[in-house]
């Protein structure tokens, strides 16, 4: 490693280390995702509602599917990558839109080619992609934030674990895999290797149309000769870079005494722009001629200027009036916030031939066009969608010892890590937990123990780093099992919690244990003491008596409320 061969390579061991560490906790985070049976498909979201939907392939895996939820955007691409035969009328039946989705082939193919042609390898490949690019990332992104130092480590954490990279993991969306490539074809274009970035952008349009953006960097130097190059400077883009005839803020500098030999005439940087764009241009004109026209190209992503943009602050602050800072209202508005900071950031502080800030200007202007579609719900998708502006953001911000303002900076465009931990909660394994002696808990001859089974009403479980919790479709049962041939005596504790106004009681045979009034978004809790369990089952019904609603646009399950960190303490 670079710091055991430095001379002092004692200051650089402890920040090398804590990106060690950081890898490895991240390591072991992925590693609760896996389902043994299921894979990493809890990652690709597929929605029970539309089971009846699927490829006949993917019904015949074993698979995670949201009990009632529609799902979200992967579990058409991993649909795809199982079946890359887009003339299938299964597929068509499978895919909301497919010629709208086909243009985002590269993931699925990938999948495809590394499976051999396996449904069930292609699939599990394809739940694992971000995995993998988030590794890989995190070893490119050393080039512009050497993690051993404590200031590249700061860099290469503000990137690794954004909100917007983590929810691509999360749902195995292209996002981040589409970071990779881009940062790729940067660093190729720094080493001076244009036809090669020309070439990993143009790989990179298949994997996502808004990755061309990127392009930009194959632009000739602004003021200067098409003719004159990148070459790779010896300090960090951002740094104070001293000498004549090199221009500041970019580890890449122009020279303006050296000419490329490959880009000595101008049609050959236009022969730049045309590589990266021809592999796109061409699959859409193959999926023209074999699909048709797709009926729905995303209209609602784009609007007009900050029309969108303004529109999520007043989605924000509404949300805030009416349920306060829960888990939504907060990490919206610190996503909100770090976007804001990122995008001043790149446009008050302009470094025309920085390949990494014509990168973030070039998703800048895309932001300000982005609709509704794109910013509404949570946790939305612009953060993933403008994961290019972000990285800009961290690689172009000066820091130092005598930089405190810059240090202030970069905390306020990266504060969305903050909320990076509640998208990366692992699946629900529990939903009650047993407390108290083990004579108790246990009966030894057989092995079977006290517990709580929930009704056909309740959704799966869903966890958090803090607490375990299932919401119900309406009214449903719990019923608690005492194996012992004795009665035992527990004090239960839970949690209630619902995303609007309303009364839920609790009733075991031939009486109401509790009842109370929930208000949104507030957790209330209940502790019932000295509570008698016969041998056998026991049946509590929790009711309520106001109509389920839907929690958001992005989960159109009918919810009523949940049921949080159900506890059992026999005595």
């Amino acid at each position: 490693m670079v710091f055991l061969l430095a001379p002092d390579h004692k200051r650089f061991f402890a920040p090398a280390l804590a990106c060690f560490g950081l890898c490895l906790l991240f390591g072991w985070i992925c590693a609760q995702f896996y389902l043994p049976g299921k894979g990493f498909t809890y990652l690709i979201e597929f929605g029970g509602a539309q089971h009846e939907r699927f490829l006949p392939a993917l019904k015949a895996v074993n698979h995670y599917e949201i009990s009632g939820g529609t799902g979200y955007d992967a579990q058409y691409y991993a649909q795809i990558a199982m079946e890359p035969d887009l003339a299938n009328p299964a597929l068509h039946r499978a895919v909301d839109s497919l010629p709208y989705r086909a243009r985002r082939i590269l993931l699925s193919w990938v999948a495809y080619a590394l499976g051999g042609g396996d449904p069930v390898r292609a699939l599990q490949i394809f739940a694992a992609e971000n995995l993998v690019c988030w590794f890989a990332l995190a070893l490119l992104f050393c080039r512009w934030a050497p993690p051993w130092t404590w200031s590249g480590l700061v860099r290469w954490i503000a990137l690794l674990f954004t909100f917007g990279l983590c929810c691509s993991v999360r749902g195995a969306l292209v996002d981040g895999p589409s970071l990779l490539l881009i940062a790729a074809a940067v660093a190729l274009a720094e080493a001076d290797r244009p036809w090669l970035a020309a070439a990993t952008l143009g790989i990179a349009g298949l994997a996502k149309e808004t990755n061309l953006l990127a392009g930009v960097i194959l632009l000739p130097p602004w003021g200067e000769s098409w003719a004159f190059s990148w070459r790779w400077g010896s300090r960090l883009y951002g740094a104070e870079i001293a000498g004549k005839g090199r221009i500041a803020g970019s580890s890449p500098v122009l020279e303006p005494g050296a000419r490329s030999p490959r880009l000595r005439r101008p049609w050959r940087r236009a022969g730049l722009l045309v590589l990266a764009a021809a592999p796109l241009a061409a699959w859409l004109l193959v999926l023209h001629g074999w699909l048709g026209r797709a009926e729905d190209l995303g209209a609602r992503n784009f609007a007009l200027p900050f029309s969108g943009y303004l529109g999520k602050w007043r989605e924000v602050i509404a949300h805030i009036q009416g349920h306060g800072f829960d888990l939504v209202g907060r990490d919206s508005l610190i996503v909100l916030i770090g976007l804001t900071v990122q995008w001043l950031a790149i446009v008050l502080r302009p470094r025309i031939n920085a390949p990494w800030w014509r990168v973030g200007a070039a998703y800048a202007a895309l932001g300000v066009v982005l609709g509704p579609a794109v910013w509404e719900g949570y946790p939305g998708a612009t953060a993933r969608v403008l994961l290019p502006l972000t990285a800009a953001f961290v690689v172009g911000i000066p820091l130092g010892q005598r930089r405190p303002r810059e240090w202030i900076i970069l905390a306020l465009g990266a504060v969305s890590i903050l909320a990076s931990p509640s998208v990366l909660n692992p699946p629900g394994r529990e939903s009650v937990t047993v407390h108290g002696p083990r004579d108790l808990r246990i009966v030894p001859r057989t092995g079977r123990t006290v517990d709580a089974t929930f009704g056909p009403q309740w959704y799966d479980p869903e966890k958090s780093w803090f607490e375990y919790w299932r919401w119900c479709r309406g009214s449903g049962t719990v019923t608690f099992v005492n194996p012992h041939p004795f009665a035992v005596t527990a004090d239960i504790h839970f949690g209630l919690r619902a995303n609007d106004a309303r009364t839920v009681a609790v009733r075991a045979p031939n009486r109401t244990l509790w009842m109370g009034r929930l208000a949104p978004a507030q957790l209330r809790e209940v502790q019932l003491k000295s509570i008698v369990l016969p041998p056998g089952e026991t049946t509590w019904r929790f009711e309520t008596f106001e109509p389920p609603v839907r929690a958001s646009a992005a989960d159109a399950r009918p919810l009523t409320f949940s049921l949080r960190n159900l506890r059992i303490d026999l005595r």
